[in-house]
C-alpha cells in the first residue's frame, strides 16, 4: 500500500523528544506503545513461525500449529510458502496482531544446531525463495513480516555473545542471500540477533545494519532487536537499530536515548528516522489513524484441511523397497515407537504454541486401518515427564475438566483465582503484582491401577502433594541460556500407588519472583519396564502383517536455547527398529524430527517415511501419506549425513569465536559422497520419472519429465551449476504422460545440470 511520507514526517514533526525516545522501546514484553496524539494505536507482536501465539503463552487463546519450517521447505514449493504465509497472516489478524516474528531464515550450517527445524535450509537459494515466498504470504493480509535473525545466527551455544567469524565473500553470497531475498520481496521488518559478526554485536553492527540492509538494499521498514538484545544506548542506535524490544526496566533506550541525544552522543534526526520508520510500520498493518487499513481477513473455515495438506506435502518418502507403500487401509498393523504414544508435533522455544488440538497417529492410523491395532512404545527415551494429561484432571472448585491456578502473596492471601485447561504453564507477563506463589490444584482420577509417577518442573522452590503424600524440592537451571530453563527445566519426581477410579487431590506449590513464572505438572502412567515393553512390542511386530514403527526426538532435544550433542536417536530407539525389522520384514520407519538423525538401520527396514515435526494435523497427515490418500510430496532441503565422523560443530571456542572456516561449502557441499545417508534434494514419491529433455537459452532451463509409473505424481526438478542449487521447479502428470516447465536460473550458471538430487542428475546442458 501507499504510505504517504509527508504525513508520516509532520507526525514526527509534533513529538518532542522524550515522546519520541519513549516510543522506541517496547511499552512491555509484546506492545508498543499507543500515541493518540499523533493517531498511533498499539501495536502488538507475536512470536512466530511455527503459528502466531499472541501475547499470552496461554491454552485458553489457541493458535494453528504448522508443520515445521523444514517441512515447509520442504515441499520446495513458493505458492505453498505463501499460502503457509497467508494463514499466519489470517491467524495474527484473528488476534489483533500487527507484527509476525517470522520467518527464520538462517542456515542449516549443521545438523547439530538446536535451532535447525525453525530453519528452511542448507542452501541459500531455496532458504531466500521459501523465506520469500511467506513473507509475501503474511503481508497480503496487512500483517508484518519479520525477518530473523541479522545474521550469522546459526547456532545456540552462547548465542548471547558469540563472534561468527564469516569471510566478506561468503557472507555475501551464502548468510546474506535469503536476508536480501526477502527485502527485496517487501519485508516490512527484520530482527538483529544476539551474536556478534566479525567482531562487531549485531545490535551494533553499522556496516550491516545501516550500510547493507538500509543504503544498499533500500530497506524502508523496522530494525527491531531480538528480545533483550540491545546492550548500549549510544553504540546501538548510531548502528541502526530502530526498536528496542521488550520494555523492561532495565532497558537501554527510552530516557537514556533522549539523554544521549541532548548530551549530542546521538543525532536527533537519527532518531526521527526511526519513529518515521516505526510511523510506516503503523501505516501498513492499519494501527494509525488517517490511513486506510488492510482489507479485513479471517481463518478460512478449511484450514485444518490446509494444515494436513501441508504436512503430507513436506513428508519425505527416503526408501522404499519393493514398493511397501503405499498400504491398503485393510492391512493388519503394529503400531510401534515412543513417538506414536508421545507424538512430537512442534520444537521447543519461541516458535511454540498452543493448539486446540494435536491429531496424533494413533488417532490417524486408526480412522484408516481401524481401531484394533496394537500399540506399543518400545521404549522410554524421553527425560523429562510430559504434563498431566486434562483428561484426568477436574477442577476442585467447579468440578469441570482442568485443574485450579491461585496466585498468592507473601502473607498467603489470594490474589486471583483461575479455571485452566493446562498443566503446563509459561507466564512471561502479568501476574498479579505481589505474586509469591502459585498453587495448581486438580481432583486427578487414574484409569489404571498401579505405581503413578508425577513431578514438578521449572527453576524454583516447589512442594507437591498427592494425597496424603508429599514431597518438597528447590530446582536449578543447568544452563545460562533462560530459554534452556523453559525448555528443558529441572524436575523433582515422586511415586504413588493409586487405584483406577478412584479421585485424589494433587497440589503442586511454585514459589515465584518478579514477572513471570514457567513451572508444569508432570504424569507418567503405569507402565512395564523397558525391556519387557520393548518384548511385547517385537512380539506385536511378528504377529502384523505390517510393524510402522514412529521413532524420533522431542522438544528436549530440538528447541531454542540449546544445541545438541550428537545425531543419535535419544534412548534404545536404534535398538528397538533393528529388533523389529529383524521380526517383520515388511517394517516401515517414520520419522517424526526436525533436524537429521542417524540412521544405522536404513538399510534394515523396508520403507523410512520422513515425517518431521508436522503440526497439529500431523497424524492424520502421516496416515494419509502411508496409505496413498496423498502423495509423499517433501524433498530433502538438507543433507542427512550418514556419520558424526564430520559435522560441523555449533560450539564456539573458549574465547567466544565461532569460525567459520569451511566457507561456502555447508551441507552437501561438505560432506563426503560416502558419508552422506541421503543427498540434499533427495524424495521418492510413489511413482518414477524419466526426464526427456533440457533446453538452454536466456537464463532459462526448460526441462520435460514423464512419468513412467502407474500413479498421478509430483516431481521437483532440481538445476545445479557444479554443486551449487540455481533453480527449482515442481510438476505434476498422470501416469505415461509428460510435463515441461521453464525454470529461471540464478546467477550465471555454465554448465547446467538437471535432475532428481545434489546426487542424482539426469541431464546436463
Amino acid at each position: 500500500m501507499s504510505v504517504p511520507e509527508d504525513d508520516l514526517r509532520g507526525r514526527v514533526a509534533r513529538l518532542t523528544l522524550d515522546e519520541k525516545a519513549d516510543l522506541l522501546t517496547g511499552a512491555n514484553f509484546w506492545t508498543l506503545r499507543a500515541v493518540p496524539e499523533i493517531g498511533l494505536r498499539r501495536l502488538v507482536l507475536s512470536d512466530g513461525p511455527s503459528g502466531v501465539r499472541g501475547v499470552a503463552w496461554d491454552e485458553r487463546a489457541p493458535s494453528l500449529l504448522f508443520p515445521n519450517a523444514t517441512s515447509l521447505a520442504a515441499t520446495w514449493s513458493v505458492p505453498s510458502a505463501e499460502r503457509a504465509g497467508f494463514l499466519n497472516g489470517a491467524q495474527a489478524r484473528d488476534k489483533g496482531v500487527h507484527v509476525q516474528l517470522a520467518p527464520t531464515v538462517n542456515l542449516h550450517r549443521t545438523p547439530l544446531g538446536g535451532r535447525h527445524f525453525e530453519n528452511y535450509s542448507e542452501d541459500p537459494l531455496l532458504t531466500a525463495r521459501i523465506g520469500a515466498g511467506f513473507v509475501r504470504g503474511v503481508q497480503s493480509t496487512g500483517v508484518a513480516a519479520t525477518v530473523k535473525h541479522f545474521v550469522g545466527n546459526d547456532s545456540e551455544t552462547g548465542r548471547m555473545s558469540y563472534d561468527a567469524r564469516i569471510s566478506p565473500s561468503v557472507l555475501e553470497s551464502v548468510y546474506l542471500r535469503p536476508f536480501a531475498e526477502a527485502v527485496r520481496a517487501g519485508a516490512w521488518a527484520v530482527m538483529a540477533a544476539y551474536n556478534k559478526v566479525n567482531g562487531t554485536s549485531m545490535t551494533e553492527n553499522r556496516p550491516l545494519l545501516t550500510e547493507v540492509l538500509k543504503e544498499r538494499w533500500g530497506f524502508d521498514g523496522v530494525i527491531v532487536s531480538d528480545w533483550t538484545a540491545i546492550r548500549s544506548t549510544e553504540a546501538s542506535a548510531n548502528a541502526g537499530m530502530d526498536l528496542e524490544m521488550p520494555g523492561l526496566p532495565s532497558s537501554r533506550w527510552r530516557a537514556k536515548l533522549a539523554a544521549a541525544v541532548r548530551e549530542g552522543r546521538v543525532a536527533e534526526e537519527l532518531v526521527d528516522d526511526k519513529v518515521l520508520r516505526l510511523l510506516r510500520l503503523a501505516a501498513r498493518v492499519g494501527a494509525l489513524e488517517g490511513v486506510p487499513e488492510p482489507p479485513p481477513v479471517t481463518t478460512p473455515p478449511d484450514a485444518r484441511d490446509q494444515l494436513r495438506g501441508l504436512a503430507a506435502q513436506g513428508m519425505v518418502l527416503l526408501r522404499n523397497e519393493g514398493g511397501v507403500l503405499p498400504l491398503s487401509p485393510g492391512s493388519a498393523i503394529a503400531l510401534i515407537g515412543p513417538n506414536a504414544v508421545r507424538f512430537s508435533a512442534q520444537g521447543g522455544g519461541s516458535a511454540h504454541v498452543n493448539p486446540a488440538h494435536v491429531v496424533t497417529p494413533v488417532e490417524g492410523l486408526r480412522r484408516v486401518f481401524g481401531p484394533a491395532f496394537p500399540v506399543h512404545s518400545g521404549v522410554h527415551p524421553h527425560d523429562r515427564l510430559a504434563p498431566l494429561p486434562i483428561g484426568m484432571a477436574t477442577d476442585p472448585e467447579t468440578g469441570e475438566r482442568g485443574v485450579r491456578l491461585e496466585f498468592i502473596d507473601a502473607d498467603g492471601a489470594l490474589l486471583n483465582s483461575e479455571h485452566r485447561s493446562a498443566a503446563h504453564f509459561i507466564i512471561l507477563d502479568g501476574l498479579p503484582p505481589g505474586t509469591a506463589q502459585i498453587v495448581l490444584r486438580a481432583n486427578v482420577t487414574p484409569a489404571t491401577d498401579g505405581i503413578h509417577t508425577f513431578a514438578a518442573a521449572g527453576v524454583g522452590a516447589h512442594e507437591l502433594r498427592i494425597g496424603s503424600l508429599s514431597t518438597t524440592a528447590t530446582l536449578t537451571a543447568d544452563g545460562l541460556d533462560p530459554v534452556e530453563a523453559l525448555m528443558r527445566p529441572p524436575e523433582h519426581r515422586m511415586e504413588a500407588e493409586l487405584s483406577a477410579g478412584r479421585t485424589v487431590p494433587v497440589e503442586l506449590r511454585h514459589a515465584t519472583g518478579g514477572r513471570g513464572a514457567a513451572f508444569s505438572l508432570g504424569y507418567q502412567e503405569p507402565h512395564l519396564p523397558e525391556d519387557e515393553e520393548f518384548a511385547a512390542a517385537v512380539a506385536a511386530a511378528r504377529a502384523a502383517e505390517t510393524a510402522i514403527v514412529i521413532v524420533g526426538t522431542h522438544d528436549g532435544v530440538e528447541s531454542e536455547g540449546f544445541d545438541r550433542t550428537t545425531l543419535a536417536l535419544p534412548g534404545r530407539q536404534d535398538a528397538l527398529i533393528s529388533a523389529v525389522a529383524a521380526a517383520n520384514p515388511r517394517t516401515i520407519a517414520v520419522v517424526n524430527a526436525g533436524a537429521p538423525v542417524l540412521m544405522p538401520w536404513r538399510d534394515e527396514v523396508a520403507a523410512i517415511l520422513w515425517a518431521w515435526l508436522p503440526g497439529q494435523e500431523g497424524g492424520d497427515a502421516i496416515a494419509d501419506v502411508l496409505c496413498g490418500a496423498a502423495e509423499p510430496g517433501g524433498r530433502l532441503p538438507t543433507t542427512f549425513p550418514a556419520s558424526e565422523s564430520d559435522l560441523l560443530s555449533p560450539v564456539p571456542d573458549a574465547d567466544g569465536t565461532l569460525a567459520y572456516a569451511e566457507g561456502a561449502d555447508i551441507g552437501h557441499r561438505h560432506y563426503a559422497p560416502d558419508d552422506i545417508a541421503f543427498p540434499f534434494g533427495h524424495g521418492l514419491g510413489y511413482t518414477t520419472w524419466e526426464y526427456t529433455s533440457l533446453k538452454l537459452q536466456d537464463g532459462v532451463a526448460e526441462v520435460t519429465v514423464r512419468n513412467t509409473g502407474t500413479r498421478p505424481g509430483r516431481e521437483v526438478v532440481q538445476c545445479y551449476d557444479a554443486s551449487r542449487l540455481v533453480g527449482f521447479e515442481a510438476v505434476e502428470a498422470e501416469p505415461g504422460a509428460e510435463a515441461t516447465t521453464r525454470i529461471s536460473l540464478d546467477g550465471e550458471p555454465r554448465t547446467v545440470r538437471a535432475g532428481r538430487s545434489s546426487a542424482d542428475i539426469r541431464l546436463t546442458g
